[in-house]
């Protein structure tokens, strides 16, 4: 089937709507991580371009703190992104953000909510997550565990050991039809620690797919490091 706008997907129909949400306050990093430099160009700016490059992506809304919400349209005036629709102010918490930015998304069939301190997102990544949500209408990127996990009490004793094979770590993009995910943050009543929760919570099956081990979230200065590593290692691996 053809999307609206021209862009083939044989997988899915309807025009996508892509949510960046860069409203966090950083307090863990020590300094403003959306605006750290990665290469030559802000961190916001990598994930961003990801998303305007990728022609299964229609429009972009960019939910930013209200400190950096001028610098933000700054940036996007400069960058030439116009698939940016809006650059809006998120709430306090990271669902408030969401549901701003859903707010200022046009017309979409499907919504592809995606953090901004991931600047390592891929084309491909974005493409498979709506091939997996075009099969139940929700889908979120994720990993398996490398790691043992253990379930813990109040007094950080062990309560059991959890079965790794069922484990994943779960990332962005989460990927839903419109008409679920919309609904869901309208009757948000707590605190969700990711937008896949509120599908969850209401029946509806979550596609799990494969993302990457280098679609790091970038939340201290450590993964910073790590994520100008990664950069450099996959602009050598281009060069040949």
């Amino acid at each position: 089937m053809t999307k609206s706008t021209g862009t083939s997907l044989p997988f899915l129909s309807g025009r996508v709507g892509a949510v960046i949400v860069a409203a966090g306050s950083s307090r863990r990093m020590g300094a403003d991580k959306m605006f750290a430099d990665l290469e030559g160009a802000p961190l916001l700016a990598r994930t961003v371009s990801v998303f305007q490059s990728s022609q299964a992506i229609d429009e972009i809304v960019l939910v930013m703190g209200a400190a950096n919400l001028g610098r933000a349209k700054a940036l996007v005036g400069e960058s030439g992104w116009g698939k940016v629709v809006s650059v809006c102010v998120g709430g306090d918490l990271r669902q408030e953000s969401v549901a701003h930015g859903l707010a200022e998304l046009g017309t979409c069939d499907w919504v592809v909510i995606q953090d901004g301190a991931r600047p390592m997102v891929t084309d491909d990544l974005i493409r498979r997550g709506l091939q997996a949500a075009a099969e139940t209408g929700a889908a979120v990127a994720a990993v398996p565990s490398r790691d043992t996990i253990k379930m813990v009490d109040e007094s950080c004793l062990v309560k059991c050991t959890l079965a790794r094979s069922q484990l994943w770590a779960v990332q962005t993009p989460q990927v839903f039809r419109a008409s679920l995910i919309r609904p869901a943050y309208a009757d948000i009543d707590e605190e969700v620690t990711d937008d896949a929760m509120l599908i969850e919570r209401q029946g509806y099956p979550v596609k799990v797919y494969f993302g990457s081990y280098d679609n790091i979230k970038v939340t201290a200065p450590e993964d910073l490091e790590l994520v100008r590593l990664l950069w450099r290692r996959g602009r050598e691996s281009a060069c040949g």
